[in-house]
């Protein structure tokens, strides 16, 4: 009986975290029990990368490509690789470009969508588009 009521317990304290560099999902581990709480990256790569003035530069431009789009409300990641790249190989950037697209869609700013329906970004498979999240709409 006592451990059932420690892994209910354990699955209350299991809240999902979120990777505050790349956005991606961050899953429980049992050495990690104690300090859940503090656990802010998913990797020693995203500890040592951290957030940037050019990541936020990233989302800024994110956010500006879609308020300027009318006549199509979504982008591709890669028309914000292109536009930050100027004449260089814009496809280095896709990494942060995606990394930035998935901190703004946690924060609740756009959607990631495939075939025009949001999807979660640490699932989604194959080419994405991004778009302003609708007020009132919610993943």
């Amino acid at each position: 009986m006592e451990t059932i009521t420690q892994q209910l317990v354990e699955s209350m304290i299991r809240i999902e975290r979120i990777c505050t560099v790349c956005g991606r999902s961050i899953s429980w581990r049992r050495k990690w029990a104690r300090d859940w709480e503090r656990i802010k990256y998913c990797s020693d790569a995203c500890r040592k990368r951290g957030i940037s003035t050019r990541d936020r530069h990233i989302e800024q431009m994110i956010l500006d490509l879609l308020e300027r789009r009318a006549a199509q409300p979504s982008i591709c990641p890669s028309e914000a690789a292109r536009r930050l790249a100027v004449g260089s190989d814009w496809r280095p950037l896709m990494g942060p470009v995606r990394m930035a697209a998935r901190r703004l869609q946690r924060a609740g700013r756009i959607d990631i969508t495939q075939s025009g329906r949001p999807v979660d970004p640490d699932t989604a498979q194959g080419p994405i588009r991004l778009r302003l999240r609708q007020v009132g709409l919610q993943l």
